[in-house]
């Protein structure tokens, strides 16, 4: 991938201190997804969830180098993308049982937690609705003559949903600093990829928008942090959008 002078964007290599950094911090969202999975089969939570256990890698390898200027749009399955993100686990937890102290005073719960203050716009219930959020977010940004970046966490279910295929066209017509990044778990709630979409591979569809795409393994921190940083590099150079799909 070259900028439009045609130099290379730079390969992004981290300290080992933040690298510890991360690693503890993936551990932490293993742990949180744990303890709210016994909290709710134990019917101390009320309402829905959904778990991010074993897309640890994804989340905090997107987020390592995004700062709280850079914002976020989440999924039902968000709860690793907001601890990445730099959210406190115990006001989520608070929110899990409908207190006053989390996130969203109580009354998000699992699905909706949002921290506007360290770019968090918020998970959602709804299938592909952080696909639209996130391109708003992106042309703010660009009509506010700032450097920030938008990154859109979304599933395998809603590349299938119209709000997807509207939102990645109008990201690549106007250039827009946003990044798609697809975790495919192979299963649209009980639906699988390979009975719902005519794809092999989701991030083929980004060639439909003129937008570069590529497939990495979700589990391997490194490979997803190294296309994420250069889809990153991307966007904050003005070159428009990017798809990596995990």
């Amino acid at each position: 991938m070259t900028r439009p002078d045609n130099r290379p964007f730079a390969i992004r290599t981290y300290a080992p201190d933040r690298l510890r950094a991360a690693l503890k911090r993936m551990y932490l969202i293993r742990r949180f997804e744990e303890g709210a999975e016994d909290s709710y089969t134990r019917g101390l939570i009320h309402g829905t969830m959904h778990l991010s256990i074993g897309q640890e890698a994804s989340a905090m390898a997107t987020c390592i180098e995004l700062t709280d200027n850079d914002k976020i749009t989440s999924t039902h399955r968000g709860h690793g993308h907001c601890i990445a993100k730099g959210a406190d686990v115990g006001r989520m937890f608070a929110e899990f049982f409908g207190k006053e102290t989390g996130y969203c005073r109580g009354r998000g719960g699992s699905i909706h937690i949002a921290d506007v203050k360290t770019g968090n716009l918020g998970a959602n219930g709804i299938v592909g609705g952080g696909l639209p959020i996130a391109v708003g977010a992106a042309l703010s940004a660009r009509r506010l003559g700032k450097s920030d970046v938008t990154v859109c966490f979304f599933g395998d279910g809603a590349n299938n949903e119209g709000a997807f295929h509207e939102s990645l066209d109008m990201a690549s017509v106007w250039k827009l600093p946003v990044v798609f990044v697809c975790e495919n778990n192979g299963y649209g709630m009980s639906t699988s990829t390979a009975r719902s979409t005519a794809v092999a591979n989701i991030a083929d569809r980004a060639a439909a928008y003129a937008m570069p795409g590529i497939t990495v393994d979700g589990n391997d921190f490194s490979a997803v942090a190294e296309a994420v940083h250069i889809a990153i590099a991307r966007a904050r150079a003005g070159d428009g959008p990017r798809w990596s799909r995990t």
